[in-house]
C-alpha cells in the first residue's frame, strides 16, 4: 500500500492516521518532494478510473494563474500535474491495481 501524501494537508494526515488505525503502514510518498513521472501519474489515474482533470486541485493559486478557463487535453493535464505537483489532489492511496482519493478520508476503507 502506498500513499501520495502531503504532511501539511489535514485530509492527508487524517487519511494516513485512519490507515494506521486499521493496522496498515503504507509506503509514504511525499509527492511534492518527489513528483511522479508522466508514466507513473498516468498509471495512477488509470487505477483511480478518472479523467486527469478530475485529479486537479482547482483552488490552487497555480491553477488559477496558469490554467483556469483553459481547455487542455488529458495528456496536457497530466503534463501540468507533473510540472506543478501542487495541482495533484491529495491524498491518493494505492493498493495493488486499485486506488482512491482520500477525500473524505473514509474513502480509503475501500482498500483496507
Amino acid at each position: 500500500m502506498k500513499i501520495y501524501h502531503n504532511p501539511r494537508c489535514r485530509k492527508s494526515r487524517e487519511t494516513l492516521e485512519l490507515l494506521r488505525e486499521k493496522g496498515k503502514e503504507p509506503e509514504i510518498i511525499l509527492y511534492l518532494d518527489d513528483p511522479p513521472t508522466k508514466q507513473k501519474l498516468e498509471a495512477i489515474i488509470n487505477k483511480l478510473g478518472i479523467k486527469p482533470l478530475q485529479l486537479i486541485r482547482k483552488g490552487e493559486p497555480v491553477f488559477k494563474e496558469k490554467f483556469k478557463g483553459k481547455e487542455l487535453t488529458d495528456s496536457e493535464w497530466v503534463e501540468a500535474m507533473v510540472s506543478y505537483p501542487k495541482l495533484i489532489e491529495r491524498p491518493i492511496v494505492i493498493q495493488g491495481d486499485q486506488a482512491v482519493i482520500g477525500r473524505p478520508p473514509v474513502n480509503v476503507l475501500e482498500l483496507v
